[in-house]
């Protein structure tokens, strides 16, 4: 197996950006909510300077088969997929998607594509990685992934982001890909956007850790701190370099690709998507699945990066009070949620809002309960925030942008997201509790 880079792609000033991530892959990192030993499914995750002339030995240290489908866009092809193919020699074919999108057609379509391999060789980001892991995970067979922008924490996690023939976007389980290998410089030449919605998507760490732990205190659901020690320092390191990714620095990519991946792993460490995928998250999804012909063609990590700063902002509104908020009891309209969604959607959303409802008496406990914890609550949330105006100013610094206008998303549309997308999961977020303060729809008009 291989442990680093070859010596001879090693330039000056060479860095190892596998520490940690090795240690956890390895079994030697102590998880601190368990006290044992995480474990992971990936075995072998390499962030490297650059992975060229090597491609077949690291797909033989994890994955060895007669055959394989290298599977790319046309961009991605152009990037590294030929020479993912090349290094194969006769045992790869080659399968270039045309505008793929990760939707259960595609799916259908790439596994008679891939039938006749082995294993699947994923060469790209967000669409590619995810139609591979899933069509691979449905047909039980060995996949990798070549990543050739840090645009998504996808390489590393379990799950993959699917949307379903009834219109809705969801998060699928799926399984691991044997080897992950992400090279630097050839993120680094990937365009700007996609580099931003990666940084964009990484931001949300601080919006989902609010809406999770206040989640975990309040109604009991689960929470782990492991994914978010596993991010602390990088964050630090990463924020640091916002201006960097803007300019397509390698030490700042390099940043960026390692948050990603300890983001994926702590998805893998606690077995949810939770720690990274809260309100920002719905609000995104929304989009993906009901925008319909208003969609702009935005990609969820530009999307995640500007709902992550709409999320901070309703959050610190809501922290700024010394006086603990108070909630009504839960607004359910059917007949409005069934005139809203096509009707294969109808029931998830019905049932999603369901789990959700407090009636009377539940509000009235949880109003009390909140009084009593508030002062200690509010607190440590605040602790666990970045200010949304940070956020905004890194994301800009990124080359991305921080409102619905600046990466072309209608403002009518994005009031609608952030209005209805709490009714997609059965996530208990802060969307959920303005709401139920009767305070959502002021933050709408005054702040989206």
């Amino acid at each position: 197996m291989l442990h680093a880079a070859p010596a001879a792609r090693r330039p000056v000033g060479w860095q190892d950006w596998n520490t940690l991530i090795r240690d956890v892959s390895a079994g030697r990192w102590i998880d601190p909510d368990t006290g044992v030993a995480a474990e992971v499914p990936f075995k072998a995750i390499f962030i490297e300077e650059s992975v060229r002339g090597g491609e077949a030995d690291y797909v033989a240290s994890v994955m060895p088969a007669s055959t394989y489908a290298v599977v790319a866009d046309a961009d991605t092809y152009d990037a590294l997929g030929y020479a993912v193919a090349r290094s194969l020699g006769g045992r790869a074919t080659t399968v270039v998607l045309d505008h793929p999108h990760a939707d259960e057609a595609a799916i259908r379509e790439l596994r008679e594509k891939t039938r006749n391999a082995d294993a699947v060789i994923a060469v790209g980001s967000g669409t590619i990685n995810d139609l591979c892991k899933y069509t691979t995970f449905l047909d039980g067979k060995d996949y990798s992934v070549f990543g050739t922008a840090p645009s998504m924490n996808g390489y590393t996690s379990t799950t993959a982001s699917i949307t379903l023939d009834n219109g809705l976007k969801t998060t699928l389980n799926a399984h691991a890909a044997k080897g992950v290998f992400l090279d630097i410089e050839i993120s680094a030449n990937a365009p700007q956007y996609l580099i931003a919605a990666g940084f964009g998507d990484s931001l949300c760490r601080s919006t989902a850790q609010v809406d999770w732990y206040f989640s975990h205190v309040m109604l009991r659901t689960a929470y782990a701190t492991s994914p978010y020690i596993l991010q602390e320092a990088d964050e630090r390191e990463m924020l640091a370099r916002s201006a960097g990714l803007g300019r397509r620095e390698h030490d700042a990519v390099g940043y960026l690709h390692r948050i990603l991946t300890l983001g994926g792993i702590g998805i893998s460490v606690t077995g949810m998507s939770h720690p990274g995928s809260m309100g920002e998250h719905q609000i995104s999804h929304w989009i993906d699945s009901f925008a319909g012909a208003r969609h702009p063609g935005t990609v969820h990590g530009q999307q995640v990066g500007v709902s992550s700063v709409t999320m901070a902002r309703l959050q610190e509104i809501i922290l700024a009070s010394e006086k603990a908020p108070q909630i009504r009891p839960t607004r359910f309209d059917e007949a409005d949620i069934r005139a809203r969604y096509p009707a294969a959607a109808v029931d998830h959303c019905l049932e999603a809002s369901r789990a959700k409802v407090l009636d009377a008496a539940s509000a009235d406990r949880f109003n009390a309960q909140l009084e009593a914890l508030w002062p200690q609550l509010r607190r440590t949330l605040q602790q666990m925030a970045i200010p949304s105006a940070n956020l905004a100013a890194h994301i800009r610094a990124a080359g991305g942008g921080a409102t619905p206008q600046e990466i072309g998303i209608d403002r009518d549309l994005y009031r609608d997201a952030v209005r209805y997308s709490k009714e997609m999961r059965n996530r208990y977020s802060m969307l959920d509790l303005a709401a139920d303060m009767g305070v959502l729809e002021q933050f709408i008009e005054e702040e989206c």
